[in-house]
């Protein structure tokens, strides 16, 4: 058993890794209504999904050695995410009502660096990890302004379980900072290198247990 559980090691890090996104995604879905912690929201969102995709693209990208795999591992990712909306579509809501974030363009910058500069680890870790951070709530932000009226289906179909304070309100689009991408992409750019660093030590970490 043990010796089965060291070969697969790889494959069920990228099951568990790409499972908890869908999670996060599911669980943060209300950031994309307008209520009186919308760019806050989206900040948090955007710097826990950057950091999420980059652990585990990185980790797949490095165990395979193949430029597009962080690409097909944001791929999964999506998929997981649309099937794990479908419960939110048995219960009545749109099916937009949970916006499934837009991982792949990120991915597919982490690929472009690591096949640019002819599968470096470290260019991978420093640039793509940059990368990634900085342009995921930039492609986010746009993914949600193509959903319709966040504040009509906020109103429509109110949730719940949520405490009184994230109750939808009236957009206060401004109160804490202006621009939610900028501080969303500074943030994460800082942030996301050093958890791809974490992503391609944890390959490292695997195949020497493997090995054991």
């Amino acid at each position: 058993l043990m010796v089965w559980l060291r070969r697969t090691t790889h494959y069920l890090f990228i099951v568990v890794v790409a499972v908890n996104s869908t999670l996060l995604t599911i669980n943060a879905g209300d950031y994309i209504f307008y209520t009186d912690w919308a760019w806050t929201s989206f900040v948090v969102f955007s710097i826990g999904q950057s950091t999420m995709l980059a652990v585990g693209a990185i980790y797949y990208m490095l165990f395979t050695g193949v430029p597009g795999t962080a690409t097909y591992y944001a791929t999964i990712m999506t998929i997981y995410t649309w099937v794990a909306k479908g419960a939110w579509f048995a219960l009545g809501y749109p099916y937009d009502f949970v916006v499934t974030p837009v991982w792949i363009p990120s991915a597919m910058l982490l690929d472009l660096t690591y096949w640019a500069t002819r599968r470096n680890k470290h260019a991978a870790i420093i640039i793509g990890g940059t990368l990634v951070g900085l342009s995921f709530p930039l492609f986010n932000m746009v993914n949600l302004l193509l959903v319709r009226d966040p504040l009509e289906i906020a109103f429509k179909y109110p949730r719940p379980t949520l405490p009184a304070y994230m109750t939808p309100i009236e957009p206060q689009v401004g109160k804490f900072y202006n621009s939610p991408v900028a501080l969303g992409s500074g943030a994460g750019a800082v942030l996301t290198v050093p958890i791809a660093a974490l992503g391609a030590k944890l390959n490292t970490w695997t195949y020497r247990w493997m090995a054991a």
